[in-house]
């Protein structure tokens, strides 16, 4: 018996779908609490981690990076924090995300115009492709 009791990094990594060495990367970042060790030096984690590293996921997939979700976890553990708050912060992702979106829409256009300039024949010679880049 080590005396402490809790998940292993393993037991951790499996259940919340992630690789051990991503949970060893939240440590060091901190974002995921570094969790006592047992007596003979495992880490041990609280069942809570699951359900923290399944947040850290779900919140990057929604487009956050790992400062903003830091700055969540900080806000969540704060029981003063509102939730205009948090929302606030939803907002201001959201529209980093349009802006985005215009960006990538825009690039993609004027790709489609590019190449819409050049029929694939030929020699490299006269490229409209490499002309329309650079500005020609």
């Amino acid at each position: 018996m080590t005396g402490i009791s809790g998940l292993t990094i393993g037991e951790v990594a499996k259940q919340a779908e992630v690789n051990i060495e991503t949970l060893r990367y939240y440590e060091r970042r901190g974002i995921l609490p570094k969790p006592p060790r047992s007596r003979t030096n495992y880490r041990r984690y609280p069942e809570t981690a699951v359900q923290q590293v399944r947040f850290i996921k779900r919140t990057q997939r929604l487009g956050f990076s790992l400062n903003e979700i830091s700055d969540l976890l900080f806000l969540r553990r704060d029981p003063k924090t509102s939730r205009a708050a948090v929302k606030a912060r939803a907002e201001a992702k959201l529209e980093d995300i349009e802006a985005k979106i215009l960006h990538l829409t825009e690039m993609r256009d004027a790709l489609a115009h590019v190449t819409a300039l050049c029929d694939g024949k030929g020699s490299i010679d006269g490229c409209p492709i490499l002309y329309a880049m650079e500005g020609e």
